[in-house]
């Protein structure tokens, strides 16, 4: 095998499932700044996600070809195994950004329908094997917050159903916001039994600086994108009657969600003060990271969305502020991704000497 192909697969041994988290970041973003009036950075960032969504699914099928072992491995991981939700998300995301950026109803549909096929296959596959499997950790080191990507993934299939439906006819166009508000449901009830677990492994549990990944920050992504989804239904009421009919319901619950994810926000700033700062944990590279870059650009867009349905104008310049935090978040990973992919290039056998 050539030193470069070899070169990848071993780097591709150790490749997390989460690294889709890279493409709901970088698309998230992309939606923010074409609701912030930014077209031009909108459209650069649509075209990059592109190729981050082809280069790490390439690099997931060899993943998959080389390492079948590694792959069943991390299916059966409580800690590991959420992160394959990552790919439903960023397949939703990809599939708002080429509707709303792209204008192609198609593209939107086809990425929906593969995001809706792999929610259906991780969901009953990851619940089912973690449910029957005889050797399980304590609760202490089996969650994190990693888990509730699978509530980002189940709201991200009620948001692409919520957008594709403004673009079609009905009866399609109310079967889908049917659709949307069913996982709306689900997204919500599902957080609210993981969530029960995550503050119980909090508040009853010993934890150090290492405990404190950056999943937790999906803690509040988790809110931002259900915000997001029940906005979407807000707006989309004029077309579907039985939404109109639970209009004070959706209202209510939205409010209810982004009240939740804006608790967390500070709470979550606290605690990075206290692992970086207090207990001086190293601030080191760590692709992980993505996860926290995209609660930052959900909560601006979802924001955004929630002031234009329910008409909460005093909320002002919060997405704008929030869209610009999560931007400079995303030019220091990125950095950091480009020197990590130098440094590893370094160790080719054929590199160039420093």
């Amino acid at each position: 095998m050539p030193p470069l192909l070899q070169h990848v697969r071993n780097s591709t041994a150790t490749l997390s499932p989460g690294y889709f988290s890279m493409v709901m970041a970088t698309g998230i973003l992309s939606l923010a700044a074409q609701l912030m009036g930014v077209p031009w950075l909108a459209k650069a960032l649509f075209v990059l996600n592109w190729g981050l969504f082809a280069t790490i699914g390439t690099l997931a099928l060899l993943h998959l070809y080389w390492h079948p072992r590694r792959v069943l491995d991390d299916l059966f991981n409580h800690l590991n195994a959420p992160g394959f939700f990552t790919f439903v998300a960023a397949c939703s995301v990809l599939g708002s950004q080429s509707l709303l950026i792209g204008g192609s109803l198609h593209l939107a549909a086809l990425l929906g329908g593969i995001g809706l096929l792999a929610w259906v296959g991780f969901t009953y596959t990851i619940f089912t094997v973690l449910t029957v499997k005889q050797d399980k950790p304590e609760l202490a080191r089996g969650i994190n917050g990693g888990w509730l990507l699978a509530v980002v993934a189940t709201q991200s299939m009620a948001v692409i159903a919520a957008l594709c439906s403004q673009y079609v006819d009905q009866p399609l166009r109310m079967e889908m916001n049917f659709f949307a508000l069913s996982m709306w449901l689900w997204g919500g009830m599902l957080y609210i039994w993981m969530m029960s677990l995550i503050f119980y492994r909090y508040t009853f549990f010993a934890f150090s600086p290492a405990d404190l990944s950056p999943p937790y920050w999906i803690n509040m992504g988790a809110m931002a994108i259900s915000t997001l989804a029940g906005s979407l239904l807000i707006l989309n009421t004029p077309h579907a009657p039985f939404l109109h009919s639970m209009l004070p319901f959706l209202k209510g619950f939205t409010v209810f969600y982004w009240a939740t994810g804006t608790w967390w926000i500070p709470m979550l700033v606290v605690l990075a003060v206290w692992r970086h700062g207090v207990r001086r944990f190293p601030f080191t590279y760590d692709p992980m990271y993505w996860g926290a870059v995209f609660p930052l650009g959900m909560y601006a867009v979802s924001t955004h969305r929630m002031m234009q349905a329910m008409e909460l104008h005093f909320l002002g310049l919060l997405p704008q502020v929030m869209f610009g935090i999560g931007m400079l978040a995303w030019i220091l990973l990125f950095t950091g991704q480009l020197r990590a992919l130098y440094r590893q290039w370094q160790t080719l056998p054929d590199a160039p000497a420093r």
